[in-house]
């Protein structure tokens, strides 16, 4: 459960106690939620939890070379609204989309992979990838070069479809470009999967170390902050339980 959504429920709860002979529990529990929600909301609490997780990979390296695959998760087009408004929709993580562009101008003998369907649980027409590609042809990839990955509802099989689709070779080298704070969970998903990949990581939402014990103004950047570190600290518990990670928290590959 995400820190927003149990506080509203811990709210909801304290204002029906306080109508039962209960009363002195719900207000405790109303001051202790509102605490709570100052915290999330104010407080360095959101930049302490998501620093580890964005700070795990460093940026890529060129200096080995070109790379032989490019692979960008999906998670920036809204499926639903874009089936909607019949056009690409994208509220969060554009930065996947602009990296991948970029990757693709840079190194244009690297094979290119937008993998990502649908997050809902019962997959209907729309699909992420359907929806990215044009996006990505109109920041330059050539349509005939995009390899697209429509099936996925989540990492785990962004990872195993891919993998399908692609067949990696022995001793090619794969970026894999996806938001700093999800890089962890992603490469620890590949790697057991059997496909090795080199950290891309882009989206971040904190600066780094010199924000760590800042105070924003704005409470709803500190929610946005806490939700998303708590989403995938949550993610990171729950895939490593279900055998689909080696490490709580994967990082680097060691040399």
């Amino acid at each position: 459960m995400l820190p927003i959504n149990l506080l509203i429920e811990l709210g909801i709860i304290s204002v029906v106690l306080m109508a039962t002979r209960f009363a002195g529990l719900g207000r405790k529990l109303a001051a202790t939620t509102l605490v709570l929600l100052a915290l999330a909301a104010f407080s360095p609490l959101g930049n302490l939890v998501l620093y580890p997780l964005e700070s795990r990979f460093p940026p890529w390296d060129p200096s080995r070379g070109a790379p032989d695959g490019i692979i960008v998760l999906g998670g920036s087009v809204d499926t639903d609204l874009s089936a909607a408004h019949n056009t690409p929709v994208v509220p969060r993580a554009a930065d996947r989309l602009f990296a991948a562009a970029e990757l693709a101008r840079r190194f244009p003998n690297a094979r290119v992979v937008f993998t990502g369907g649908s997050a809902s649980l019962v997959m209907g027409a729309a699909r992420e990838a359907d929806y990215s590609a044009p996006i990505l042809e109109n920041l330059g990839i050539p349509k005939d070069r995009l390899i697209l990955e429509r099936n996925s509802r989540n990492t785990y099989e962004n990872a195993i479809f891919t993998k399908q689709l692609v067949q990696p070779k022995p001793g090619e080298r794969w970026l894999l470009v996806t938001s700093a704070f999800h890089m962890p969970r992603s490469v620890g998903i590949f790697r057991k999967a059997g496909f090795d990949v080199e950290a891309y990581p882009v989206d971040w939402r904190m600066g780094g170390r010199d924000d760590l014990f800042s105070f924003t103004n704005y409470g709803t950047e500190g929610l946005n902050r806490t939700d998303v570190a708590a989403r995938e600290w949550i993610g990171l518990v729950a895939y490593r339980l279900m055998g689909r990670t080696s490490d709580l928290l994967p990082g680097p590959a060691k040399d």
